[in-house]
């Protein structure tokens, strides 16, 4: 007679080591990561002011945008370089955006960093439309970085890093 004792030894080796190691790949795995605003008010002051100013955007109120950016504004795009004359900003968001294309915040993603003695910081995603394109043609999420200066509750944008 046979003695199959070593071979379902093995197959029952084989099964717990496969067993422990599926559980530790489960039980080791980071949980998703969730922001939490480490200031509220902050937070909701910098959503607000994100949403006026794409507002103005989206319906082309240049004098309103104007009043937003700073006079020293940076604004770096990754396709399109570096800016830094608010009027050149207006003028090509005259030309390139006005009717043409409408933003749209990722909803949930904003994240908003307090900077000491200079206002804050304001990261997250947003989508582009196309305004010519046929309605409901996708658009990918793209990040967007915002640096906001508060001078006596006048916020202004000092900076913007847009990334495609």
């Amino acid at each position: 007679m046979k003695n199959y004792s070593l071979p379902c030894f093995l197959i029952f080796l084989f099964a717990i080591t496969t067993a422990v190691c599926s559980a530790q790949k489960y039980t080791t795995k980071e949980p998703a990561y969730q922001y939490i605003p480490d200031n509220l008010e902050l937070y909701n002051t910098i959503v607000a002011m994100d949403s006026t100013f794409f507002q103005a955007y989206n319906t082309c109120d240049l004098d309103k945008q104007a009043a937003i950016y700073a006079d020293n504004i940076e604004f770096y795009h990754d396709k399109g370089g570096l800016s830094t004359v608010k009027q050149e900003l207006i003028d090509g968001t005259k030309k390139n955006i006005c009717g043409k294309v409408t933003r749209e915040l990722v909803k949930g993603s904003i994240e908003v960093y307090p900077i000491k003695d200079f206002g804050a910081i304001e990261m997250g995603l947003h989508k582009f439309h196309n305004n010519r394109e046929k309605e409901g043609t996708p658009s990918h999420a793209s990040k967007f970085i915002i640096f906001w200066k508060n001078d006596n509750n006048v916020w202004t944008i000092t900076k913007v890093v847009s990334l495609h």
